[in-house]
């Protein structure tokens, strides 16, 4: 390799953004699949290992089915779709729907032959995972739900897995360290060295990191090398019909709370404490009050209902007072997979239950009413819960109701403030996708030949000066 080649090669490489690693030219995809499905696939399959970042509602599932399904073909080996608790049902059904054959399986044994099986992530520790060729994670940000074990588990244990997709909607507001988590198991970084180059700590925020002034395009470039991300279809030259999404109808309901009661002796009020030890014991003081204001709710409501909330002891009272069927963290992983089918098949009036048990993965497109008896400061908790019920395939309207105290307005602030970021951030990434080319291959950065011809005016100069 000459100098100049060398030189060009180093230049590349601090540009972070992968070239093609591997992947194979994916066979007949099913008419199916919408033009923007098929991107996506098509995109999946050259690269190897890639992430889906489409919003909810713009068929990840199918996706993942389409795409296993060319792996198994690709690797004669098994694929494997992992889905949060009661969704590898749903996601087995979705597999059909695009002639994909798939097996929900519990354990090893159940394994045949090369296939495409879903498994929920808690049955990942009865898997041998050197077993697949292809692995796709569907609602990939629930890693952080399960803690650095289980995420550190998943990024070892499919290491040497030639085909990977990650799939998830757009990551949270601000929470880059999500992506790092994506691009170090789809392995074309580490989640340190990409921090390390694209950000530096952010002062205001504990733990927190923010993008480089100048370096914010370059960053979504890269992200842009191994994901697509759309907020529609025709981010990713498909069509919007169909995807524009009914009303969601935000409504607001302030409870007034008594300031004397809890107040420092000597002081006539308390100071609101929103932190999060502070948010619990306000929330403690109001359990009867948001109760009784979710019961009228869920009474007004038209068809089914579901009530979200953060804490067990307004969980039993909200299912009290509302006749609800509750659901707990402490149940049996059976358990939950059942309630949680039966009230996506109509079987249950109104759910109660929190967001980190059930707000990711499942499709409510039957359920018009959303009660938050209790709000936390995790926009990503509140987004995901809304979602299961605002997507595509909802054609009416969607009531969301909030319920929060005189003394949580700066809860609600920030989550809206952050949902304002998430909007941001998304289109950062479609940009990013579009200045790629994404309906294509990637745009290959101009290159001048090495063999440079001069001018003769200049070959005189040149042989006069020597």
């Amino acid at each position: 390799m000459s100098e100049l080649s060398t030189y060009r090669a180093f230049i590349a490489s601090k540009s972070g953004n992968r070239t093609m690693s591997g992947g194979f030219q994916p066979g007949a995809l099913p008419s199916r699949l919408f033009a923007h499905q098929a991107a996506v696939v098509d995109f999946a399959c050259r690269e190897g290992r890639t992430a889906a970042f489409l919003d909810t509602g713009l068929g990840k599932s199918g996706v993942q089915a389409v795409f296993a399904d060319q792996c198994v073909r690709q690797t004669n080996k098994p694929a494997l779709i992992l889905t949060p608790l009661a969704v590898a049902e749903q996601m087995r059904e979705e597999c059909e729907a695009f002639g994909v054959e798939a097996a929900v399986i519990r354990e090893q044994a159940e394994i045949a032959r090369p296939a495409v099986y879903v498994a929920n992530y808690e049955r990942l520790h009865k898997l041998d995972l050197e077993t697949f060729g292809a692995v796709c994670l569907d609602e990939a940000s629930i890693l952080k739900a399960y803690g650095g074990k289980v995420s550190t588990a998943i990024r070892k244990g499919f290491e040497n897995t030639p085909y990977r997709l990650a799939a998830t909607a757009t990551p949270a507001p601000n929470d880059h360290v999500e992506i790092g988590q994506q691009s170090d198991f789809l392995g074309v970084m580490p989640g340190n060295e990409m921090l390390s180059r694209w950000f530096v700590t952010d002062q205001t925020k504990m733990g927190a990191y923010r993008l480089k002034g100048h370096a914010v395009r370059p960053f979504w470039r890269w992200v842009a090398s191994w994901a697509r991300s759309a907020a529609l279809p025709s981010d990713l030259g498909g069509e919007d019909t169909g995807y524009i999404l009914p009303e969601l109808r935000r409504h607001a309901h302030v409870i007034e709370t008594d300031l004397t009661d809890g107040a420092a002796d000597g002081d006539l009020f308390r100071i609101p404490d929103t932190t999060a030890t502070g948010l619990q014991a306000e929330k403690a003081r109001t359990v009867r009050d948001r109760c009784d204001l979710t019961a009228r709710l869920v009474a007004e409501a038209h068809g089914p209902s579901v009530v979200w909330c953060e804490r067990n002891d307004e969980s039993a009272a909200l299912a009290e007072a509302t006749s609800g069927v509750e659901l707990l963290g402490s149940m049996d992983p059976d358990r939950k997979a059942e309630l949680l089918t039966a009230f996506r098949r109509g079987e249950i009036e109104t759910l109660v239950t929190k967001a980190k048990l059930a707000g990711f993965g499942v499709n409510w497109q039957h359920c018009g009413t959303q009660v938050w008896a209790s709000l936390s400061h995790s926009y990503e908790a509140f987004y995901q819960g809304v979602r299961r019920s605002w997507r595509f395939g909802r054609t009416a309207p969607v009531d969301c109701h909030v319920i929060i105290t005189d003394t949580e307005r700066p809860v609600w602030a920030n989550v809206q403030r952050k949902a304002e970021e998430h909007d941001r951030m998304k289109r950062e990434m479609v940009r990013a996708m579009r200045d790629a080319g994404q309906s294509s291959a990637l745009r290959l950065p101009y290159t001048r030949p090495e063999a440079v011809t001069l001018p003769k005016f200049m070959e005189r100069r040149i042989d006069h000066a020597a």
